[in-house]
């Protein structure tokens, strides 16, 4: 049984107008959407921005209201249309944030930021909240004396730190990770994925790890989950991925990394990411597909299985 299911999810904003402000469009953030997360696994999310990847994390944790489709946490079925639905499941299935100074309160000391989601859940009390607390922060790499100090007095990689003790500190089976590593330096980079992948194996847990950088990808997950225009492109292993990538969209990105051999140069896809309120006809990615033709701006590809991975295009590359 999958730790995490979703089933044609579709995420929608309205676009509204005029003097009563009626309903003139969608902004079609997640636009049917099914994957699954195994336990124990990291299934990466990539694809460039705008193209629905932290929109899909926060709708599968109820932080965003989804629109339609089916969510099973555990085998559990969530009834998306109502935002309570989430709450018996919030100790399991966890968010670490891209922004690590936002996402702390800069009011609360870090004692109280990472010792009060343990009180509501019952996993300490007054009595032991303060070792609790000092496990947490030696389990991330960080002194017992953090705990009285707020969050203005840490380096970005150490704030981050401390979201990933918040998120651990209620032992959940799955943490969304939303580009992590994105607002730190490069060197901090390497210690925030290590420090994840440690807690990985120590603590048993699944990620979703949404990011744009592939490098990152190639190197700690498990299978990728490419995305674009709201909707899934593949989904692979990261090895096949990597090494024959099947839609020409993910053949793209693979083209454009940076590389320090003389006779490769990236190559950048030409065009712009559409825009969710105004997706083109037929296969979202068919305005910039070097491999486009006539059907393609007339139907929609399904996601199908072609050999050990799944494909939304009706000419992959053949490998």
């Amino acid at each position: 049984m999958s730790l995490l299911k979703v089933q044609d999810l579709q995420t929608y904003f309205p676009i509204t107008g005029g003097l009563f402000r009626k309903t003139t469009g969608w902004v079609k953030a997640v636009d049917g959407v099914s994957l699954s997360v195994e336990e124990g696994e990291v299934l990466a999310v990539v694809g460039e921005s705008g193209c629905g990847k932290s929109t899909l994390g926060n709708s599968i944790l109820g932080l965003t209201l989804p629109t339609a489709g089916r969510l099973f946490l555990e085998g559990k079925e969530i009834d998306i249309t109502k935002a309570g639905s989430w709450k018996p499941f919030r100790s399991d299935f966890q968010i670490i944030f891209q922004d690590p100074y936002s996402s702390l309160n800069p009011r609360h000391t870090i004692f109280e930021i990472l010792s009060e989601p343990m009180r509501i859940h019952g996993l300490c009390n007054r009595a032991n909240a303060r070792e609790k607390v000092a496990e947490l922060l030696e389990l991330v790499g960080l002194s017992e004396s953090a705990m009285d100090r707020f969050p203005h007095a840490f380096s970005g990689g150490q704030r981050q730190r401390i979201g990933i003790a918040r998120a651990v500190g209620l032992r959940p089976r799955l943490i969304v990770c939303d580009e992590v590593t994105s607002a730190l330096d490069v060197s901090v980079q390497a210690q925030i994925i290590q420090l994840l992948l440690k807690l990985k194996a120590e603590l048993k847990l699944s990620l979703l790890f949404i990011t744009h950088d592939l490098s990152l990808v190639r190197n700690m997950s498990d299978r990728v989950c490419v995305m674009y225009g709201g909707r899934i492109m593949e989904v692979a292993s990261t090895e096949d991925l990597f090494n024959n990538p099947a839609h020409p969209y993910t053949k793209a990105l693979m083209d454009a990394i940076p590389s320090l051999h003389p006779d490769r140069r990236p190559k950048l896809l030409g065009g712009e990411v559409p825009s969710p309120s105004n997706l083109p006809a037929g296969c979202v990615f068919h305005p910039r597909c070097p491999k486009a033709q006539s059907d393609c701006s007339q139907s929609v590809p399904a996601l199908e299985e072609l050999g050990s991975r799944f494909v939304a295009c009706f000419y992959p590359e053949k490998n």
